[in-house]
């Protein structure tokens, strides 16, 4: 289980390391080239969903806790990044099974 902290970790967030992996691309490829979007991830308390402006402003840290880097889903950062793209932002589907690098 990885960690996404938001605004300098004045908020935190749980996510499983395999899908953090792979938020990582989508965030720094939308950030690298100065993409602001909205992302949506569950509440930590259980209380419904929280909407982040996902932003090069504002500081973003991914912490990973398993010792090897996840395979990665082309077919997924894909599918990711098509949604950031949209105007409702992202919000984090099903890993679709395809090819893993």
């Amino acid at each position: 289980m990885g960690q996404l902290l938001y605004d300098a970790g004045s908020q935190s967030f749980d996510i499983e390391d395999r899908t953090l992996a792979h938020l990582r691309i989508v965030f720094m490829n939308k950030l690298r080239r100065g993409e602001p979007f909205a992302f949506h991830v569950p509440d930590p308390n259980g209380m419904g969903t929280r909407s982040l402006w996902i932003h090069p402003a504002v500081a973003l840290v991914f912490t990973f806790y398993g010792s090897r880097n996840p395979a990665l889903n082309r077919e997924w950062i894909d599918a990711l990044m098509s949604e950031a793209n949209g105007p409702n932002g992202l919000t984090v589907g099903p890993e679709p099974h395809g090819d893993q690098r």
